[in-house]
């Protein structure tokens, strides 16, 4: 790949990233250190190399046909995307609101001119608004790049020094969790770990919109090589989040709050108590900027499928379509969020929880495509890769049944 080829292709990759490191890093990654310390890492470093192939699947598609994921989904049948429909309009406002209310949460403890999270949520989702207004596609492509090397930066920082502190031997032994609460909590993990898979069809909307705003139709082998670096990226500060809470919280007798103001104050002090207090603004900032590039990115990408499911099942072409959209899910989203202001935990356990279940319907529509007749055939996943596709939807499914059973 040339320089130019590579500067052009980059960008969908990182906005995977971005809705990627929000709270299934801040949130579910550190608690998993803090109440299982390094016990859990297995189940990280498993659900991203059997979630892999589906992801990927969405920037493949994308750069070999020129099409969404959903312009696929139809081709398959049109009760495939009526079945998508269903589930993204039951789940992108749960979605929505427990990731704008951890952003919150950060905001009040950064900003501090009020604790009430439903104001801050609602100021966050106007300026995300009014940011979609004015810069479109293009501000969320150039924005993330700096947002992830900030972040980047500060936690592997924040690592080292919490290594080097460090006086107790590391256990690491896994744990496979056991009990209602416990098996909740990992499937929960696995939900969002790295992120909703459904992110692979905003994936390719990014894609197409991409070669849209450079004008340059970019090739496979790019568009899967950005990808990779947005998925790398977020598998190394899953272990770092992990890694953080096991280090400073684990066995401490400290647990985080449900609560989103005093979660916050916990989620930066694991950074200043290693980085020390001078550090306090410079990761509530990055903190802030994570979560609100995680707020912005689902508030554009959810709005952007419905837009295009609707057109494509109607075959109508909805002028204000994807305003329609925005502000309905704001709407949803103020609601929610007025029913669950002061059990941020809950609300985020229901959202990894119902994207955990939903995994494997996109798992296997994702792999049909790809290797169905729509797809050119120079451009269809090899044989290691349909071989962990097969793995992966066993894992996917397997571990549904598993927590289903568990709790009913």
């Amino acid at each position: 790949m040339n320089k130019k080829s590579f500067l052009q292709s980059i960008g969908p990759g990182l906005l995977f990233a971005g809705a990627a490191i929000g709270v299934s890093h801040l949130v579910q990654s550190t608690k998993a250190g803090a109440e299982f310390g390094f016990g859990l890492l297995w189940a990280l470093l498993l659900v991203h190399i059997f979630k892999y192939p589906f992801f990927q699947f969405g920037p493949r598609y994308a750069a070999a046909t020129g099409e969404t994921l959903l312009d696929g989904y139809k081709k398959l049948g049109k009760g495939v995307l009526a079945i998508y429909y269903v589930i993204n309009f039951a789940t992108m406002f749960t979605i929505q609101a427990a990731v704008t209310i951890v952003t919150a949460g950060l905001a009040a403890k950064l900003f501090g001119f009020t604790d009430n999270l439903v104001i801050w949520s609602t100021i966050l989702m106007c300026i995300s608004l009014f940011f979609l207004v004015v810069g479109k596609y293009k501000l969320l492509d150039n924005l993330m790049k700096y947002i992830i090397i900030i972040l980047s930066i500060s936690t592997i920082v924040a690592l080292a020094v919490a290594l080097f502190n460090s006086k107790e031997a590391f256990d690491v032994s896994q744990i496979f969790p056991s009990g209602t609460v416990e098996v909740t909590f990992l499937i929960a993990f696995l939900g969002w770990m790295p992120a909703p898979l459904d992110v692979s069809i905003w994936h390719s909307i990014w894609s197409v919109e991409k070669s849209k705003s450079t004008f340059v139709k970019i090739q496979p082998k790019d568009a899967i090589f950005d990808f990779n670096v947005g998925y790398i990226g977020t598998l190394i500060l899953g272990i770092c989040f992990v890694l953080l809470g096991a280090l400073v919280m684990y066995k401490s007798g400290e647990t985080f709050s449900n609560k989103g103001v005093v979660f916050a104050s916990q989620l930066i002090n694991l950074y200043t108590k290693n980085l020390g207090s001078f550090s306090y603004i410079f990761i509530a900032i990055a903190a802030f900027t994570t979560m609100f590039s995680t707020t912005i990115t689902t508030l554009d990408a959810s709005p952007r499928a419905m837009n295009r499911t609707s057109k494509l099942l109607f075959h109508k072409e909805f002028k204000y379509g994807y305003w329609f959209w925005i502000l309905f899910l704001f709407v949803g989203t103020f609601i929610i969020l007025q029913l669950y202001l002061d059990d941020m935990g809950n609300l985020v356990k229901i959202a990894t929880i119902l994207s955990f279940l939903t995994a494997p319907f996109y798992a296997i529509l994702n792999f049909i495509l790809v290797t169905g007749k729509n797809m050119p055939k120079e451009h269809q996943p090899n044989l290691f890769t349909r071989i962990l596709s097969f793995v992966g939807m066993f894992f996917l499914i397997g571990f549904s049944i598993w927590f289903l059973l568990n709790i009913l």
